[in-house]
């Protein structure tokens, strides 16, 4: 463990930077993830695939051993189909299904690429959906010709954002994650962001604690475009450093209560005050 963090980071030191502008003017720099680290982290996957398929297979032997057999001591002909069907779902599903679903549904990550701090990601900037995850994985076989990943490792050092072609035709690539930072709403400590859309509030302010609502002819003045503008906000949140997390937040709170017509205190939490907003809206179907 200790290994693969330290390897991760000094990749991330030296990685490519890829910027992305988003809708709100703001740049995202990633650290895009070379052949090195995303290698180490295909070999922990392909380690845990093995120790899947071993444990399968002493299954299986239990089940055969322990299913019907004709007098002369084989199965029976029906018996060996389901077998060998069953045999090549479970290998469909571990050689595809293992990347595809564990990128999509556990934040563009397989258990290697956690262990090694990296993350699939659409070209945008945004977490990967389960079409984009389909899709780079079922390209997989390609970039495995004609073996130990050479179509694939030839594609990634051909181009600035290291990418094979699945990555090309899903319109992804793999990126370091952000190492652990100090949050922005106070408290003391640090914490590692998750893939939650807000922040869960820690401390009350004077401008908007959890109880209070904003005025509704005030939140009326605001448009379904505002709200997706601070949708967009919170969606990113998670790539970006603190400096400009905090700068976006404070220059959102700042049109948004303008446009209501109402003040915004030196101690208010900018962040806080745009998931007040966000929640309102939602609450009433706008």
């Amino acid at each position: 463990m200790a290994f693969a963090d330290r390897y991760s980071a000094e990749s991330a030191l030296n990685a490519d930077l890829l910027t992305i502008d988003t809708p709100e003017q703001v740049a995202l720099r990633f650290p895009v993830a070379g052949v090195g680290s995303r290698f180490l982290a295909l070999f922990t996957d392909c380690v845990v695939q093995a120790v899947v398929y071993l444990i399968i297979v002493l299954v299986f032997v239990l089940l055969v051993s322990a299913a019907p057999k004709t007098p002369a001591g084989q199965m029976s002909h029906s018996g060996e189909k389901w077998l060998i069907a069953i045999l090549i779902l479970i290998h469909f599903l571990m050689y595809w299904g293992y990347f595809a679903l564990f990128e999509a549904f556990w934040n563009g990550q397989t258990p290697g690429k956690r262990l090694c701090k990296l993350r699939v990601i659409q070209d945008s900037g945004r977490q990967i959906t389960f079409f984009e995850s389909m899709t780079r994985n079922l390209i997989r076989i390609v970039d495995m010709l004609p073996g130990m990943y050479l179509v694939g490792v030839v594609a990634m050092v051909s181009n600035r954002q290291h990418k094979r072609l699945g990555d090309m035709a899903a319109g992804t690539l793999v990126v370091h994650e952000r190492r652990t930072e100090e949050p922005i709403w106070g408290g003391t400590g640090s914490r590692t962001l998750t893939a939650s859309l807000f922040t869960p509030p820690t401390e009350t302010t004077s401008f908007a604690p959890p109880e209070a609502e904003f005025p509704a002819d005030a939140v009326a003045r605001l448009s379904s475009d505002d709200l997706l503008v601070m949708e967009r906000f919170f969606a990113r949140i998670l790539d970006m450093d603190l400096e400009t997390r905090a700068g976006i937040a404070d220059k959102l709170a700042r049109q948004m209560t303008a446009k209501m017509g109402i003040t915004l205190e030196p101690d208010a939490k900018p962040e806080r005050l745009l998931e007040g907003l966000v929640r309102q809206m939602r609450s009433v179907g706008r």
